[in-house]
């Protein structure tokens, strides 16, 4: 098949929300109506036993939250879809952030009841800069919530985009009923199912049909018929480009839970949402319908697989087609890699591939050369940009518990710092170990991992350190002499470069100011 016809193939695209607002609930449920599983779990639920595909490290299960991207891709009528289920948590923000940086559309999970929350606006805001395509999915009808005008409003004011409803609830709580469709003017009336799907639909076509009344009752009926009308007075006819330009934000309303309004959301998504984009590098701007591959690591993740020792890299493929066992131009490193292990995943099940397309997310298995940030390519040199590091806001000092475990200790913190989880600093004086983070639940998840994937018990101190920044100088003697004069602050990263730890906001003000050759940098580009 011609590279083209595959590019149209893709969609792939990330779910983010604030935290409980549904994310790997509607995760299992796309997966269900794509085929790729038969029986859908749940993140927590007496009933259900089964867990969830989508967060399946040992703490997700034990504290019912996503802490780590997970990449899963399944066919849907004749579309290859690659779905990114991303950590709501504040905490673990930065994984979230890499995460839309290697899609090319993005679902929003508002919870009805809630409305848009904190999070939920820090993420569009991300989203804003890229002007990615987002769709809104209002989640948890199965609960008494809000208006379904108030919402829209809501959504329309807080995340400053024009909202377009392309589905419209009938009824909410316990008196939902389902969804109709606006894209397609159809209406299906599914009954409730926690896990499997239902074969039993009724289809409407038409509104006026007596027969509505009989199902729904003469009242949810004629709210139905005026809230159609109403909807299609005021909203002009939907805009496609305006959605694939991030001016016009679709909105689907269901209740991931029961299996409503998802089927709806998903056929109009694969009408309506974008395939592979171009991207940019620090060269030019790269198609994917080029003939040569490239493409770039935006996640690493260690020990995905307790019986063997092993990092994935995650490869977002740009241009061109990527094949197994050929040698690739590795932009930053010595020589170029070559992979025999190439995988696509199912969260943690993988199944090895001999090629890949544009859009698609392949996993390649790595003993050290990649990082974060680096770009594979078939010969040219050039880097893909805008890919984050921030600089960390809680510090702790890493106290081993257990001096016959040091060896372990280190590999495992060289490892998850690889991962991004967080960045690990070493002080030149005393040698001392500091990790930062950009939030607290980041350290019981290094100290869980730490003890369960490598046997190293620690404990984390705390510091006190307002920032670290990383130092530059265009004169080295002044590097040099503030170097010498400051040994007590100075520290490498994980790369080896220079960081300044400040202790207070005040103090590094007054540094700046009394070394005007010095720079000081509060991200390290990757």
């Amino acid at each position: 098949m011609s590279l083209t016809k595959e590019i149209q193939k893709r969609r792939t695209f990330a779910i983010i929300a604030h935290p409980d607002a549904g994310k790997t609930t509607l995760t299992e449920k796309l997966l269900l109506f794509g085929g790729a599983i038969q029986t859908a779990g749940a993140v927590k639920s007496n009933k259900i036993d089964t867990g969830t595909k989508s967060d399946w490290m040992a703490i997700e299960k034990q504290r019912g939250i996503s802490v780590a991207t997970s990449v899963m891709g399944f066919e849907y009528k004749g579309i290859k879809i690659n779905l990114l289920d991303t950590p709501g948590h504040q905490d673990f923000a930065e994984d979230t952030y890499r995460t839309l940086t290697a899609v090319d559309s993005v679902i929003m999970v508002i919870d009805c009841v809630k409305g848009v929350e904190i999070q939920t606006e820090k993420l569009m805001e991300v989203c804003r800069m890229r002007n990615t395509p987002v769709i809104c999915f209002i989640n948890k009808l199965d609960r008494e919530g809000r208006d379904p005008y108030e919402l829209l409003e809501e959504v329309e004011q807080k995340l400053n985009i024009q909202c377009h409803p392309l589905s419209w609830p009938i009824g909410m709580g316990k008196t939902f009923k389902g969804v109709y469709n606006l894209f397609d003017h159809k209406l299906n009336l599914f009954t409730p199912s926690q896990r499997k799907l239902s074969d039993v639909r009724q289809v409407f076509e038409n509104l006026d049909e007596p027969e509505l009344d009989q199902l729904i009752g003469p009242n949810f009926a004629n709210q139905l018929r005026e809230d159609v009308e109403l909807i299609e007075g005021v909203y002009p006819e939907f805009d496609k480009e305006a959605y694939l330009s991030g001016k016009v934000a679709p909105v689907f309303f269901g209740s991931a839970v029961n299996n409503f309004g998802i089927n709806e959301m998903l056929d109009t998504f694969i009408k309506i949402a974008p395939a592979p984009k171009s991207r940019k590098t620090d060269e030019r701007e790269v198609t994917p319908d080029e003939s040569k591959f490239s493409g770039f690591v935006f996640k690493i993740h260690a020990n995905m697989d307790p019986n063997h020792r092993n990092r994935i890299a995650f490869l977002r493929i740009c241009s061109g087609k990527f094949e197994r066992n050929k040698p690739y131009n590795h932009v930053h490193g010595p020589k170029p890699l070559r992979f025999s292990n190439v995988t696509q995943f199912m969260a943690q099940d993988k199944e090895i591939i001999d090629e890949a397309f544009p859009g698609d997310i392949v996993g390649l298995y790595d003993t050290g050369n990649l990082k974060i940030g680096d770009t594979l390519t078939e010969g040219e040199n050039m880097v893909f940009t805008g890919i984050p590091s921030f600089s960390p806001e809680i510090f702790r000092e890493v106290v081993n518990k257990d001096a016959m475990k040091t060896k372990q200790l280190e590999k495992g913190l060289k490892q998850l710092m690889e991962e991004g989880v967080a960045q690990l600093f070493t002080f030149d004086m005393g040698a001392r170990k500091v990790v930062g983070t950009v939030g607290q639940l980041q350290f019981e998840v290094i100290q869980f991992r730490l003890k369960n994937e490598y046997n190293a018990t620690v404990e984390f101190h705390p510091m006190n350190l307002y920032k670290a920044c990383w130092i530059t100088s265009s004169n080295k003697k002044a590097l040099d002499e503030f170097v010498r004069s400051k040994n007590r602050h100075i520290a490498h990263d994980k790369d080896g470069k220079l960081v300044f730890m400040a202790e207070s906001k005040a103090w590094l003000q007054m540094v700046q100011d009394n070394y005007p050759d010095i720079e000081f940098h509060f991200t390290s580009d990757l």
